[in-house]
């Protein structure tokens, strides 16, 4: 009997998570997010391997911030390695500008391509290669900016992007795997300059943070981090579906803005008060309120003294009885 090599354990793992992470996806092209890195690369390769067999069709995208000398040519050895798998291999350009800085702006801008490829296509989904290393970081990031359990959730395994399915299948996988994957199939991958750089916050977390979280507190720490981003993530979706649940009887649309009943509101537990607060200014005027600025617009209700009119992101909040009256900024109180 003809003896089989044996599949690569990594390969393996690479091409498990994705071929569970297409279960639910109808037919027909799938975007991958192709940077030329371990991570994207070993994606390519596992998606190149499972979405053929459900009679899906492959498509990268490299998409080209122009940040870097040698970008182009870094581009254009990706989307090479994309037609050695047997993809159609799509190059996006992109002008990066914007708020928050450059890494935010580069973020931007590559979704943006990634979600034209993906419509172009009529994509059934799109794949990005975040690791487990990557959400670590991530949630590591929203502690230190006190950004609240939404930051601190992650990234989700599916969400959507522009109403496509934007699947994460390595969420679970440590980056290791990703690298073992590429040199089991004798993939070469690209190695950003910038996942080197200490001027980045993540690299800095990634270098010198991890590190010494592991060296003091004992392996693990990684996955621990992952495993905190679901749970919070499982109770975030509890909390929308009360929210959901809660808000239709207590909101009602005012002349200038909107209101909220104080009776309702202070007869709920303070993290499901403070979440309808934010859900209310974040619905009706797109702006995100801080920690600090939510719990102020709180003591309208649990602590209120006369105080006066609060000034909050593109709106106010003040107490007209028994309501909370959010207006947006500049509207007549």
């Amino acid at each position: 009997m003809e003896h089989r090599p044996s599949l690569d354990p990594a390969v393996a793992q690479t091409r498990l998570a994705v071929r569970t992470a297409l279960a639910d996806t109808r037919p027909g092209a799938v975007v991958v997010a192709l940077s030329g890195g371990a991570d994207s690369l070993a994606l390519a390769a596992a998606v190149a391997f499972e979405a053929p067999k459900r009679g899906q069709t492959l498509i990268s995208a490299t998409i080209d911030h122009a940040l870097q000398p040698g970008s182009a040519e870094v581009a254009e050895a990706a989307a090479r390695q994309a037609e050695d798998l047997g993809m159609e291999a799509r190059i996006e350009r992109v002008q990066v500008q914007g708020e928050g800085g450059p890494e935010a702006a580069a973020r931007t801008a590559r979704y943006a391509a990634l979600a034209r490829v993906a419509a172009d296509a009529d994509a059934a989904a799109i794949l990005v290669g975040h690791t487990r290393d990557d959400q670590a970081e991530t949630v590591l990031l929203g502690l230190a900016r006190g950004s609240g359990a939404t930051s601190l959730q992650g990234m989700a395994a599916a969400s959507e992007l522009d109403g496509i399915p934007l699947l994460r299948p390595f969420l679970d996988l440590p980056r290791t795997a990703t690298a073992a994957a590429c040199r089991a199939q004798g993939l070469q991958p690209w190695h950003d300059p910038q996942n080197e750089d200490p001027a980045y916050a993540r690299v800095r977390v990634r270098q010198r943070v991890l590190p010494m979280l592991e060296a003091e507190l004992g392996p693990g720490i990684a996955e621990a981090l992952a495993r905190t981003a679901e749970q919070l993530r499982e109770d975030a979706e509890a909390f929308a579906e009360m929210i959901d649940e809660t808000i239709e009887d207590i909101v009602e649309h005012a002349e200038a803005g909107i209101s909220v009943s104080v009776a309702a509101l202070a007869a709920n537990p303070a993290a499901l008060r403070h979440r309808i607060i934010r859900h209310v200014v974040g619905s009706e005027f797109g702006q995100s309120l801080t920690r600090t600025q939510t719990v102020t617009v709180a003591r309208l209700i649990t602590d209120w003294a006369g105080q006066g009119p609060i000034d909050l992101p593109g709106c106010q909040a003040r107490r007209d009885g028994g309501r909370i009256v959010f207006t947006a900024a500049g509207r007549p109180l």
